[in-house]
């Protein structure tokens, strides 16, 4: 065989692996646990860290002021610094959408060794452990771009008391309005669920964990015998970061798919999204160059050598390319129709997958060049060192 038709049956192979082997990452049923309300509704903290977001705050903080909860809640917005009117913006909408109390703070700089959004929680956090004279139960860490049904936070709580878990975290159903968003967002939950799937995560005895952080509920108890967010402070990805500090503290995780629970934020361009994924991407692979060959070639193997394969194969008259590559796209297509359907897409896209992501690649390479220029991990006007130069 010729080294396309090596590459096509290589490709071709780790597609079935991934298909059958790889914890059904591709399934999309992994949906709130069974649960029963419990006998006593334990109390909850809602804690929100915004930057800089008064363009979503009307269509995300009213949703939690209106949480239909039997139980004590209260919510506390951290303002980090934001230059946009965020704060006062929260307490006018309080004031508007009568509810939950709202209690809206700002902490002023992080301070050295500390993300921006960490330190926030940080701070909201001890806000609501001193707020009453117990400190809360349960905490919810929720971004400012979340929007909630009115009973998400009873479900989530009913969840993690039903199933004695300590942490709930919930992958918010992302904006998807815009061709790019389209093109790009179902993919990034795809990739997400590909690298850390829910069903292996969500075994008590799991090394694989993760966590989606714009909806996670987290027992107090178990956030005080893991340190957080101190453990984790100089996490870019944060997320990950809290369910491995849980997970070494004998806490139990669960992650899976929202139904009830929305972002907001919209990605009307690709430059949006290319700095939403390009931001975190090497430090998801820890700043190691080698990781980083590895990540493109891999994903060049993986995503890209199956239609150059058929395409070319064709052409030149290999069949055995010709046919291991197309049916490991078939592969690939079939395993993004779930998530399509979920985000209720066209079928249609399906096929475009390893166009999104040569993007995907490309924003990965661009991220480490970004890092190396010395403007990686940025955010919001602010840029994180690699945690062992903070």
């Amino acid at each position: 065989m010729g080294p396309l038709s090596i590459a096509a049956c290589a490709s071709l192979a780790v597609w079935l692996w991934l298909t059958f082997g790889q914890g059904m990452f591709w399934r999309t049923d992994v949906r709130l646990p069974p649960r029963t309300p419990p006998a006593r509704w334990p109390s909850v903290a809602v804690v929100v860290p915004a930057r800089d977001e008064a363009a979503v705050l009307p269509l995300s903080l009213p949703s939690l002021l209106a949480q239909d909860y039997p139980g004590e809640a209260e919510v506390f917005l951290v303002d980090d610094g934001s230059t946009d009117g965020t704060g006062a913006l929260a307490l006018a909408l309080a004031r508007e959408h009568p509810g939950l109390p709202l209690t809206v703070s700002c902490p002023g700089d992080p301070a050295p060794g500390w993300t921006g959004k960490l330190w926030a929680v940080r701070h909201g956090i001890g806000l609501a452990r001193t707020a009453h004279t117990e400190p809360p139960e349960y905490l919810l860490l929720t971004d400012a771009d979340i929007a909630h049904e009115p009973d998400s936070l009873r479900e989530l709580v009913a969840a993690a008391v039903s199933a004695d878990l300590d942490l709930v975290s919930q992958m918010a159903r992302l904006r998807v309005v815009s061709v790019w968003e389209r093109l790009v967002v179902p993919a990034f939950v795809y990739f997400f669920a590909q690298l850390y799937p829910f069903r292996r995560i969500n075994r008590p005895a799991a090394r694989t964990t993760a966590a989606a952080g714009g909806c996670v509920l987290l027992r107090t108890e178990t956030a005080l015998r893991a340190g957080v967010p101190e453990s984790i402070r100089q996490a870019v990805i944060d997320d990950v970061s809290l369910a491995r500090a849980v997970r070494r503290a004998g806490g139990r995780i669960w992650l899976g798919l929202a139904e009830r629970v929305d972002s907001v934020r919209p990605y009307s361009g690709l430059g949006d999204l290319w700095r939403m994924v390009s931001r975190s991407a090497y430090a998801q692979l820890r700043h190691q160059p080698l990781l980083l060959v590895g990540t493109v070639a891999g994903l060049a193997l993986v995503y890209l050598a199956p239609p150059v394969a058929l395409c070319a194969g064709l052409l030149t008259g290999q069949p055995v390319a010709a046919a291991a590559g197309g049916l490991a796209w078939l592969l690939m297509a079939g395993t993004y129709l779930p998530i399509l359907r979920y985000y209720r897409q066209s079928a249609a896209l399906a096929p475009l997958l390893p166009l999104t992501a040569l993007l995907y690649l490309l924003m990965t390479v661009d991220s480490a060049v970004q890092h190396y220029r010395g403007r990686g991990a940025a955010w919001k006007g602010r840029t994180y060192a690699r945690p062992s130069d903070a």
